[in-house]
């Protein structure tokens, strides 16, 4: 059986991994991709993903430019030094045109079309800036009830951040749509950088990658290229990027094993100083017993089980 999935993203290179994750699994039946500012502007960010959807044959997708700004402030400009001045690693010229355009909906309107037309079944799955997601809340609050799950790439619990010294990307570019997201009352799953800085994938499966079989699976290869020297210069000292975004795509699908997720409180710093947004989640209760705390609605992944790499080179074949 398949679920109904609605994409939200910022189409940089983990998110491409994740869009591919997506197109291969046969649990997700991706209904509609919203794009959101983040690793680059939300128009790019539909332009990379359109052409994405091309090469892979899946056209039928429809993707609609959302935020080009946080509810608070200014685009920040796009993590160029990370994912290249086009989002995808320098790719984007080289990737089919476009099928066909963006839809004319805005991606919040979409998101809220959907949960219509999928009630009490669509799976967001939101891997950039939360800016649609609060759009969807502020225009109707009912979404909450017609959701059957969020997972969120964002945050971080009780590792640094990798934007500021406690916040993550994601969640930074927007703290008030994140704590908008995360105190709304429907189930989300945060799968923040504790568990998302421990898959990597190296050049070896990067090389992998870019003698498959697959022309999407050829093309994230060839973007990866400009992402892990990023890690390697930046990072990690050698040669392996994390997996971000594609893990939480796992995970939603329960294609990819939870060990430490347990539901707990959640907010997020939407102060003017240096911990602005930080992902605050009270794990107090887990130093006496382990697991959910009553009335919290939010699952914290903390670990995964080892060995993501291999199942995403072998999911991105596919596609």
């Amino acid at each position: 059986m398949t679920v109904p999935v609605y994409l939200d993203c910022d189409t940089g290179v983990d998110d491409a991994l994740a869009l591919g994750h997506l197109l291969a699994s046969p649990r997700a039946d991706l209904v509609g991709i919203g794009t959101v500012h983040g690793n680059t502007d939300a128009a790019g960010a539909a332009e990379n993903t359109l052409r994405l959807l091309t090469l892979a044959g899946r056209s039928d997708v429809p993707v609609a430019v959302g935020a080009a700004s946080p509810l608070v402030g200014d685009f920040a400009g796009g993590a160029v030094a990370v994912h290249g001045t086009d989002g995808i690693g320098g790719l984007r010229g080289s990737l089919p045109r476009p099928a066909c355009g963006p839809v004319m909906e805005d991606a919040a309107d979409m998101l809220l079309r959907l949960s219509h037309r999928h009630p009490r079944e669509l799976q967001i799955l939101a891997v950039g800036p939360l800016t649609n997601l609060a759009l969807a809340l502020q225009r109707d609050p009912s979404l909450v009830t017609r959701v059957a799950g969020v997972t969120v790439m964002g945050g971080a619990a009780l590792v640094p951040g990798n934007a500021t010294a406690v916040a993550e990307a994601n969640i930074v570019h927007d703290p008030e749509a994140a704590q908008i997201t995360v105190t709304a009352s429907w189930p989300l799953t945060l799968v923040p950088l504790d568990a998302t800085m421990q898959q990597t994938l190296d050049e070896s499966r990067r090389l992998r990658l870019c003698a498959s079989g697959s022309a999407f699976a050829r093309a994230c290869g060839q973007m990866l290229d400009t992402y892990l020297d990023f890690y390697e210069r930046v990072v990690l000292g050698r040669r392996a990027a994390a997996l971000h975004d594609p893990l939480a795509a796992a995970v939603m699908l329960g294609e990819h094993r939870t060990v430490t997720a347990p539901r707990v409180p959640v907010e997020v710093d939407c102060t003017r100083g240096p911990c602005r947004g930080q992902t605050v989640c009270d794990l107090r209760s887990q130093r006496r017993v382990r697991g959910d705390v009553e009335g919290a609605t939010v699952r914290v992944v903390q670990d995964t089980a080892p060995g993501y790499a291999d199942l995403l080179v072998e999911m991105l074949d596919r596609v």
